[in-house]
């Protein structure tokens, strides 16, 4: 890379972290090009973005940004993980890092507040803001559902005593 071509990739990195929810700093330790692919594929499924950054340029980047204090964990062969939900780049980097060992989960950050590794596990563990939507939308829906089936089962008795009747007649 070029001066140019640097400056233009912090430019770039340092948009984006303006704008997301959390950052995952992970290390590679000797990723093949396979599960690279892979691991940016299940980041695109979660909504989450991949990037393997040299460490000074992301150093450059972090600057102005809420995320200046996991400069400490940019040491060695580091990668980024981000996205907009604070959960869905931990949750993806956490599982994929259950099921290959050459990746490690090193800390990241959620706005201003630095997370080390058993605090991204920890982020990773909590339900995705889609999970929490449709377990408010089944909370709210619930009484609802209750307050019918408690109406219509007058009706469903005295239906069901017509009915007997009707039988007994017919018998």
């Amino acid at each position: 890379m070029d001066r140019s071509q640097k400056a233009d990739a912090v430019a770039q990195l340092n948009d984006i972290l303006k704008e997301v929810g959390v950052v995952v700093v992970t290390r590679n330790l000797g990723m093949s090009v396979d599960q690279s692919t892979e691991l940016r594929n299940k980041m695109r499924e979660a909504g989450a973005s991949y990037k393997v950054a040299k460490n000074r340029l992301a150093k450059l980047a972090l600057k102005d940004t809420d995320y200046t204090g996991i400069e400490e964990y940019l040491t060695g062969p580091t990668g980024l993980a981000w996205s907009d939900d604070p959960v869905a780049a931990a949750k993806a980097a956490v599982n994929f890092a259950k099921t290959n060992d050459r990746l490690e989960i090193v800390g990241g950050s959620m706005g201003a507040i630095v997370l080390d590794e058993a605090g991204v596990k920890a982020l990773a563990a909590m339900p995705s803001l889609d999970e929490l939507r449709g377990k408010i939308v089944g909370l709210v829906n619930a009484p609802a559902t209750k307050v019918a089936q408690v109406v219509n089962a007058p009706a469903a008795k005295l239906a069901r005593v017509f009915g007997a009747y009707g039988a007994k007649d017919a018998a």
